[in-house]
């Protein structure tokens, strides 16, 4: 259909759309086949002795270092917008935090929506009536021609993904938009229609009549309730049974566009169609080679089998031993075990290395799946061990594994910060630098191909970890991975390898994990203290040790006083009180080596705990001791306990850190680009990244002053 002179036709405007797609595509390929021709020349530099490998030398990784500085400050951007209310008490008045999608992601939804509509309305007048019908099939046209990208958007086994070096949970977002774009596509070209026939009093009657009319409005219907439902708060709200209405509109929304289009107009069904049906196949094949091992008897039988363990703080350690596949440090899989939760399937990090022979995730309990799970785990701890007795062994499904980051052994130093369970994602990641190190004090390089060299190996000098948990006794799920780091980098500096990994975990029983900006100037510092006391998380009613414990409790009393005689001071410490009585430390601590150093102490009036109750939560691998004062009450100035270590100690803080602080710091030391990696709840990753964005800019990194680059690799809970 011609449309107008000097205006493409139809199919050539397609075409356009997609030729540019394309081009973004093929940029985006190219910086990712520049990104691992670096980590090659920076390993390669490592097993060739030279000084500094992650630093820039020559005049074009200078400029192309500037270029990534400049583009990572402009796409990690944004901003916070806090909602509070002048009635409340001061520690209460905030009432809504909401956190602007990043620019980087704001721009390229943006630049699709002009694209869009630039292709849509070019050369035609949407004030002309006598144009409206021919807007009506341009939209048309435009719309079906974005139906592949929302869908390879959607696949797992990610295509695009795949050619720009990312995942498929990094391109979800961008998934969702394209479809809401879609939706104002399709709605503008029904508009116009509808706008058109309304002149004539003609909408009933096409709709009545018409069956191509009556196709398309079911299909852009579906459309509308695919977009409704796929908003944070409906999709979070179950998201099994969004799933599996997403997919079934989703079939029904493809049937409707077909019957609605042109024949010479399918292909843009079929396409997307023929994508969909080649994730699902791919996705089926790899599922059946990770579970099912021909060698089993009988053939079909599962291989995985889970044992599921309960820990602190409501969370499931599930294990599976001599895993059938590979997987790199930071992936996840999505687990199904419909014993316990028929027909759910749910993404986990997996929280250890191949080296281990075995798979561990750490599962907090929530709802649905994962409380089965803690449930199971608590029934079973009184069972007898595997090795007797395997009943409560569980066959479970696994897929995967995804994920996908840049090797973080390329850069000069890497600041790990997690909260609570993130450190599933961040602890595998420190191990896998670690142990890479050892091979660079071996020297076991393969060098004898340049352009391909060992992966063994590492150009990091410096780490810095930073774990934020609830009570001290969650240390206890990677206690035993901590400290084999300690060792480890005790043997490398016996060795003279000049390599340092510096640990720190602050204690807090705020899940949101916001940045406050303290007006008191009161940092709350721990060191060695009670962790149920301090944050910690109350016995679950499953536990029947809850009345011995509580009767210990009112036996043995630490109560922890508050020294200050301000009213203020005293309001404060009523509104840090957890559960049960729990002292909640959620300032944030401003400076960590004066904290560590003045060893002060969270004042709160709230309930008591006992010793013998965190030592029967730790476990006997630590041991403590008690400075109390003759009337068997502690002093609030003086330590309550101390925690020994069998390796270098591993300062615990109470409070909230401060992360720009804290990667200035790393930053200030480095020799190198640095990366920066943060998992945890939205408010942690989102302080970080604006932390990251200030301290580039600040630093004028690559402008001049000689400060390094900043990599960012940020994880968010949820889905």
């Amino acid at each position: 259909m011609s449309m107008g002179a000097g205006v493409p036709s139809l199919p050539t405007l397609q075409n356009y759309y997609w030729a540019v797609i394309c081009t973004l595509i093929g940029c985006a390929t190219v910086v990712n086949l520049y990104n691992q021709a670096l980590y090659r020349q920076r390993i390669s530099a490592v097993t060739s002795g030279r000084l500094y490998p992650s630093k820039p030398k020559t005049l074009l990784p200078r400029t192309i270092a500037t270029i990534y500085a400049l583009g990572r400050e402009i796409s990690y951007a944004s901003f916070r917008l806090n909602v509070q209310s002048e009635r409340s008490p001061p520690k209460s008045r905030l009432l809504l935090t909401w956190r602007s999608p990043t620019l980087g992601r704001a721009l390229m939804v943006i630049a699709e929506l002009i694209l869009v509509l630039v292709l849509c309305f070019y050369g035609l007048d949407p004030k002309d009536q006598w144009q409206w019908e021919s807007i009506g099939y341009r939209t048309g046209y435009i719309a079906t021609a974005q139906l592949p990208l929302v869908v390879l958007l959607a696949g797992k086994r990610n295509i695009i993904a795949w050619f720009i070096g990312s995942s498929y949970e990094r391109l979800n977002w961008l998934h969702r938009w394209i479809a809401r774009i879609l939706f104002l596509t399709v709605t503008i070209h029904m508009g116009f229609w509808f706008t058109n026939w309304a002149r004539y009093d003609y909408i009933k009657i096409q709709l009545a009549t018409n069956p191509i009319v009556q196709r398309g409005f079911a299909a852009w219907f579906i459309l509308l309730w695919i977009v409704l439902s796929s908003l944070a708060p409906i999709r979070r709200w179950n998201y099994e049974l969004f799933v599996i209405q997403h997919i079934i509109t989703f079939v029904g929304f493809f049937v409707a566009v077909y019957l609605h289009l042109p024949a010479e107009l399918k292909i843009w069904v079929w396409v997307p169609v023929a994508f969909f049906l080649f994730d699902r196949v791919f996705r089926a094949c790899a599922t059946l080679v990770v579970n099912v091992s021909l060698l089993n008897k009988p053939p079909t039988t599962l291989a995985p089998k889970a044992t599921f363990e309960p820990l602190s703080a409501n969370t499931t350690r599930i294990t599976i031993s001599n895993p059938r596949f590979k997987w790199e440090a930071g992936q996840h899989v999505f687990l199904s075990c419909h014993g316990l939760a028929p027909l759910q399937a749910h993404p986990f990090t997996i929280a250890s290395l191949p080296a281990d022979g075995k798979l561990d995730f750490l599962v907090k309990s929530k709802s649905g799946s994962t409380r089965k799970f803690f449930r199971h785990a608590e029934e079973s701890r009184g069972l007898p061990s595997a090795s007797s007795n395997k009943c409560h062994d569980r066959s479970v499904i696994l897929e995967g594994p995804y994920g996908r980051i840049r090797p973080l052994r390329q850069f000069d130093s890497v600041f790990f910060i997690a909260g609570s369970s993130g450190a599933t994602f961040t602890v595998p990641l420190m191990r896998d630098i670690v142990s890479n190190w050892m091979v660079n004090t071996q020297g076991r390089f393969d060098t004898s191909n340049p352009l391909m060299p060992s992966s063994q190996c590492a150009a990091t000098r410096f780490i810095r970890f930073v774990w934020v948990i609830k009570s001290r006794s969650q240390y206890t799920w990677f206690a035993s991975e901590l400290e084999t780091v300690n060792a480890t980098l005790t043997q490398l500096k016996n060795a003279s390898h000049k390599v340092e990994v510096e640990m720190s975990i602050y204690i807090t029983c705020d899940e949101n994990l916001e940045a406050i900006n303290t007006s008191s100037g009161r940092d709350i510092v721990l060191e060695g203290k009670d962790p149920e006391a301090y944050g910690g998380t109350p016995f679950t009613p499953q536990d029947n040790r809850l009345d011995d414990v509580t009767e210990k409790a009112k036996n043995s009393v630490m109560s922890v006083d508050s020294v200050s005689s301000d009213p203020m001071m005293e309001a404060s410490a009523a509104t840090s009180c957890g559960p049960n009585g729990a002292c909640c430390c959620m300032q944030t601590v401003e400076d960590e080596p004066e904290a560590l150093e003045s060893g002060r102490q969270c004042h709160c009036h709230c309930g008591v705990d006992s010793i013998e109750a965190v030592k029967e939560r730790i476990g006997p691998t630590q041991s403590f001791e008690s400075e109390k004062h003759p009337s068997g009450t502690s002093s609030s100035d003086e330590k309550i306990e101390t925690m020994h270590w069998d390796y270098p100690p591993i300062p615990l803080i109470a409070g909230r850190p401060k992360p720009r602080k804290l990667i200035r710091e790393m930053l200030e030391q480095a020799y190198g680009e640095s990366a920066v990696v943060v998992c945890g709840p939205p408010g942690l990753v989102d302080d970080v990244r604006r932390s990251v964005v200030y301290l580039s800019d600040d630093r004028a990194v690559h402008k001049g002053t000689g400060a390094q680059g900043i990599y960012l690799h940020t994880e968010s809970f949820g889905y």
